[in-house]
């Protein structure tokens, strides 16, 4: 198999076995935004990590979540963070990959962690519930592409 490119060659070799191996090692350390908060309805216990700035945090957060800006992880998560529960970063959105430098950094320190796929934006798109200091809110518009259920 090229690979130089991603383009789908149907004589390439793409085995099975190595793209079960694949997606399954990225569901391990991955998860989504419906996921999550089935999650935290459920009680189950983890800790939903920030990882962007404060004015985003400010702006609006996802309940429950800890804000800790990923340039702080390194140096803030031992006095903040419970080494005993899972760890779930999140940051803006697909277009960011805050969520996984942060993820890195509480892995490199022993956390058990994932990264929340889809982050704030995804959230707020599939009509969650924000907090913001004003209180917890819901935005007024829901993407009926992503929330289908």
């Amino acid at each position: 198999m090229d690979i130089t490119s991603s383009r789908l060659d149907p004589t390439s070799d793409l085995d099975p076995a190595a793209a079960a191996a694949h997606f399954a090692a990225r569901l391990a350390f991955e998860t989504d935004v419906a996921d999550v908060h089935a999650a935290a309805a459920a009680g189950e216990a983890f800790t939903l990590v920030d990882v962007r700035s404060p004015e985003a945090w400010d702006a609006g957060h996802l309940p429950g979540a800890v804000h800790l800006p990923g340039g702080k992880v390194r140096l803030r998560a031992a006095g903040t963070i419970d080494p005993d529960l899972p760890v779930v970063t999140y940051c803006w959105g697909p277009g960011c990959n805050g969520a996984t430098r942060g993820a890195l950094a509480f892995a490199a320190l022993g956390y058990r962690v994932k990264e929340m796929l889809g982050g704030y934006e995804y959230w707020v798109r599939e009509g969650f519930t924000v907090e913001t200091g004003d209180g917890t809110l819901r935005h007024p518009v829901v993407d009926p592409l992503t929330n289908v259920r």
